[in-house]
């Protein structure tokens, strides 16, 4: 007799493969293994879909509060699946992506999209003060496109777009919507709830939170998509391994105490910074300065404005920026750690000017992560490094 085994937690499946009873229930189950469903009737095989993966899905869909979420093994595969659903070949109309996105994002466009299966791919740009609701509508009223890429909250400049009023203009057209929601989460805004037709998210970030996995996952309501997106998936074996999928199950069910403490550390920490001389500008949507502070305050409904802040140092050139810059990171080196990535525990940094180029010109700037630590501590910490520099 097998002892019963009292766990709370969901078992790792790490098998590749799952035993069947017989051949018809084995031709039942690639039968219905056609039918694409979120969770199978029948596990087959792991690239398919896992039992500990689909436990995973099921958590991310109480953030989103969606009907269906897929994970895959980062965001850029999420980004994959979500876009290539709307690739048909010749037929395919042209897509609109908006500028301020992720870089890798970029890379994928211009790389694969682009260079490698000819998409017609369009941007669309931010004015001075964020996106202009009307040219959009003039720019996609004469375009026609299949579909519109944006991010709620853009990288580093944290320019947030009027999401709602976005998906609202493109449904009118029957434009579909893609919403990359990462820097935002669930937490701030719910796109699905405003009518996109897709929403995905770097769960690496702050789904995880802890910075030791990589994950991405695709959220939707349309059952179609999801047929679609199941199948895309397995095709390209864009699948999370099942012992990330255990961590990122138990890691996320804490998301909704770690995501509102980091925005209340970013809130105090960019009022910090605005009221400091040797600090030039900071970009926060929660500080009335930033271009794009009333839409962020209207998508938003003052739960927060996220937890990343950018600042660029003051000076009468830019070496003095750079060395002021370069002092900063090294006075708080011991405490906040120079990280590509964002979404962890502590605060985390990196500089704007190595990473992205000339694309910002301020060579002064730096992209915070902030974490969900003590936020005197933080603030301390800050403070003392921006007392060293001259």
């Amino acid at each position: 007799m097998k002892k019963q085994i009292n766990s709370t937690r969901v078992p790792v499946y790490r098998d590749s493969g799952f035993a069947m009873r017989d051949s018809g229930e084995m031709g039942e189950a690639f039968r219905l293994e056609n039918e694409h469903k979120r969770e199978p009737s029948h596990y087959i095989y792991s690239r398919y879909r896992n039992p500990t993966v689909v436990a995973a899905e099921e958590e991310v869909m109480r953030q989103e509060g969606c009907q269906w979420a897929l994970l895959t093994q980062s965001g850029m595969s999420a980004v994959d699946v979500a876009l290539s659903l709307f690739q048909r070949g010749p037929e395919t109309r042209p897509w609109l992506f908006f500028t301020e996105i992720y870089g890798g994002t970029i890379s994928f466009i211009d790389s694969v999209l682009v260079g490698r299966r000819g998409i017609d791919v369009q941007r669309f740009a931010p004015e001075q003060n964020g996106y202009d609701i009307k040219m959009l509508e003039s720019v996609l009223t004469s375009l026609q496109p299949e579909l519109v890429y944006l991010e709620t909250i853009s990288n580093p400049m944290l320019v947030v777009a009027d999401g709602a009023a976005i998906i609202k203009l493109c449904k009118a057209l029957g434009i579909k919507t893609i919403v990359d929601n990462t820097f935002a989460t669930p937490y701030l805004w719910k796109p699905l709830d405003d009518g996109a037709d897709m929403v995905i998210h770097s769960a690496t970030k702050y789904f995880s939170g802890h910075g030791n996995l990589t994950a991405g996952v695709v959220c939707g309501n349309d059952p179609v998509l999801l047929e679609q997106a199941v199948a895309y998936r397995k095709f390209v074996g864009h699948m999370l391994s099942p012992d990330d999928a255990y961590r990122l199950h138990t890691q996320i069910q804490t998301f909704g105490l770690r995501f509102p403490q980091q925005c209340s550390n970013a809130a105090k920490l960019a009022k910090l910074l605005e009221n400091t001389p040797v600090i030039e500008k900071v970009w926060y949507p929660g500080l009335k300065s930033h271009a794009t502070h009333n839409i962020a305050e209207k998508l938003f409904k003052g739960l927060g404005y996220g937890a990343m802040v950018t600042f660029s140092f003051a000076g009468d050139n830019d070496e003095i920026k750079r060395l002021r810059r370069d002092t900063f990171i090294d006075s708080v080196s011991e405490k906040i750690k120079l990280v590509p990535t964002l979404g962890d525990p502590h605060t985390i940094l990196m500089p704007v000017e190595p990473v992205w180029g000339n694309r910002y010109p301020d060579p002064g700037m730096i992209r915070l992560s902030v974490g969900f630590e003590s936020s005197d501590q933080l603030l301390d910490t800050v403070q003392t490094a921006i007392g060293e520099i001259i």
